[in-house]
């Protein structure tokens, strides 16, 4: 868990340290593509979600957590949001995340989470932390560089 805290962390910063002002935040590469913006809106609504399985899976066992991706950039109006406020939207939920990630209960991280659509699909915390992070990476290689 260490590592993958690390790697959060490091995320966080590669974004924050990024030149934003040069980021053209609002062009859609295509009708039914994302703008940065919205990308940004997936990853704040990512963190939300992932927040609530770290969190319940600490006394939660098995329990089902998903959300609709698309629909949710839509009802929640990034493109028309401030590109500033959305990145500290994002920060702070992320530090949130790292700091109940850092502080996880050693006897519950083993403890599982059902985060498909369709057909059950479990996997313990420390899987789902390093798989939201590499979630993460990989829409935020959409938006800036990645080291």
């Amino acid at each position: 868990m260490i590592d993958t805290i690390t790697r959060l962390k490091d995320t966080i910063d590669e974004l924050l340290n990024a030149d934003i002002n040069s980021i053209d935040w609002v062009v859609k590469p295509g009708p039914d593509k994302w703008s940065k913006k919205q990308i940004i809106g997936h990853l704040i609504d990512s963190a939300q979600i992932n927040l609530q399985r770290f969190v319940r899976c600490t006394y939660e066992e098995n329990f089902k957590l998903t959300y609709e991706q698309v629909e949710w950039v839509e009802a929640q109006h990034y493109q028309q949001a401030d590109i500033n406020e959305l990145l500290g939207l994002w920060k702070l939920l992320n530090l949130q995340i790292s700091r109940v990630l850092a502080n996880y209960p050693p006897e519950r991280l083993q403890a599982k989470c059902d985060n498909s659509k369709t057909t059950q699909s479990l996997h313990a915390i420390d899987w789902l932390a390093a798989d939201y992070v590499e979630h993460m990476r990989h829409h935020l290689k959409q938006v800036i560089n990645l080291k």
